[in-house]
């Protein structure tokens, strides 16, 4: 009985939060419909276990939710810059932003292809952290400049990343940078927070 009732308490406990977390989307959410829309539900629950929200905030204009999935499956694709500097700069923009669903998603997205995922939590405090290299934090301090209103990157730090890097990755960590932005802009401005899909991870990052 005891167990029954803490298992009720607990399934609550995440049903709150999921109506908490639902209240504050600025927009409401529409489930895709539709040939394309069953697809899209059976794919990303089949991918993530779940439908990430955006999804069903971009249903509402089909269109954007075409292009975006067709965009976002060619960004997936490039790999002149190495995957764990990539999910870096990715988190160090996410978080400059302050967009908690794309860092939460991003987290798991990077654990679910077997990646490096010990440095990413670390990402919000990174000039007072001591794991990471040289390198990394050139990529990370490169992603909050470029993150910055107006962006304050400078000669000095894309000359040491061309150096560190070459040119051609330099080229996809700026775009990677860029449709980091993106996506936090868009999810934060619409009132999109984290989905708890890093809770699934063996180890989740701290909150």
């Amino acid at each position: 009985m005891g167990m029954t009732t803490t298992h009720l308490s607990s399934t609550d406990a995440s049903n709150d939060r999921d109506s908490a977390r639902r209240a504050r989307i600025r927009v409401p959410l529409k489930t895709p419909s539709g040939i394309f829309g069953r697809i899209v539900m059976w794919y990303s629950r089949r991918s993530f276990g779940d439908v990430p929200d955006p999804a069903y905030v971009m249903s509402h204009h089909p269109g954007v939710l075409k292009a975006t999935l067709s965009y976002e499956g060619k960004v997936a694709k490039w790999d002149a810059l190495h995957a764990d500097l990539k999910n870096l700069a990715q988190l160090a923009s996410a978080a400059s932003i302050g967009c908690s669903w794309c860092m939460d998603f991003g987290y798991f997205a990077a654990h679910s292809k077997g990646q490096s995922v010990e440095k990413l939590a670390e990402v919000p405090r990174w000039r007072e952290s001591d794991v990471f290299t040289p390198l990394e934090r050139d990529v990370i301090a490169f992603a909050e400049a470029m993150t910055a209103t107006p962006p304050e990157v400078t000669d000095a730090m894309v000359d040491g990343l061309v150096a560190g890097l070459g040119v051609p990755a330099v080229v996809e960590l700026t775009k990677m940078v860029a449709v980091e932005n993106e996506r936090s802009r868009f999810n934060s401005a619409l009132g999109l927070t984290s989905q708890g899909f890093s809770d699934r991870c063996e180890l989740a990052p701290p909150r």
